[in-house]
């Protein structure tokens, strides 16, 4: 077990990726706190780890409300003593829509940077104390492949990505004499409930993907999750700063 007694705080953790992270980590023997804005799915999360023999905590969070991501640091270390991960997955995506740079609202773009960009930080900002207490930790940050690949008609989510890279490197410097390491994964376009009902979606852009990538298929939830096991263990521990990105060779650079 990689990660066996680490305590891991998994943002967005009650469903699609972050479920599988959480599922993951629990195998590989870490305490999983699912810090989830819809608690009837974090609880659902938190009762298959049980189930599994592991322990986990469910905690409502809005990642992008300071007063919540706080109480998610002080409950999980309330009930476990430390905090030794953070992956900062959740983000606005389903409910999205697939438009152009002119009719995106001022709404939809302060929502997706509240979410996905002020929300990580919030989150970092919430674990910092515990794990400069403790003289270690890491710190995962989920990117997305439409910032460097430019896509088209998602404008507002892949702006708030890219700063997610941004915000990586800057923590990293900052925070890598307390024994810290802040990386991130930069998935590909992933097959998951959010991604299968966006709407504006063009029909059979999957099966266009998978042509484009160097393994010849689309990328599944399941393929992200040995990267962040990998970022998350001590095999890591000289990788900070840095952006892995898996995509199944969709980019070659």
């Amino acid at each position: 077990m990689r990660l066996k007694d680490k305590v891991a705080i998994i943002t967005g953790g009650g469903q699609g990726i972050g479920r599988e992270y959480a599922l993951r980590f629990c195998k590989e023997g870490a305490r999983v706190v699912i810090a989830e804005i819809n608690l009837e799915n974090a609880k659902k999360v938190e009762k298959e780890i049980v189930e599994m023999g592991g322990e986990a905590l469910a905690i409502k969070t809005d990642v992008s409300s300071e007063n919540d991501t706080q109480v998610m640091a002080q409950k999980t270390v309330e009930k476990f003593g430390k905090i030794d991960i953070l992956i900062n997955n959740a983000a606005i995506y389903f409910g999205l829509e697939n438009k152009p740079i002119e009719n995106i609202t001022v709404d939809e773009w302060d929502r997706s940077f509240a979410v996905n960009v002020r929300g990580a930080w919030l989150c970092i900002k919430a674990v910092l104390p515990y794990m400069k207490d403790e003289g270690s930790g890491r710190i995962i940050n989920i990117s997305s492949g439409t910032w460097y690949m430019g896509i088209p008609m998602l404008l507002h989510y892949g702006t708030t990505k890219a700063g997610i890279i941004g915000l990586t490197r800057c923590a990293a410097r900052e925070v890598g004499g307390f024994g810290i390491n802040v990386n991130a994964i930069t998935p590909g376009f992933t097959t998951t409930e959010a991604s299968l009902t966006m709407k504006g979606t063009p029909p059979g852009i999957f099966e266009v993907i998978a042509g484009q990538t160097a393994l010849g298929r689309n990328e599944n939830a399941e393929d992200l999750v040995g990267t962040a096991v990998f970022l998350a263990s001590d095999d890591s521990a000289f990788i900070t700063g840095q952006s892995i990105v898996v995509d199944g060779g969709w980019v070659l650079d």
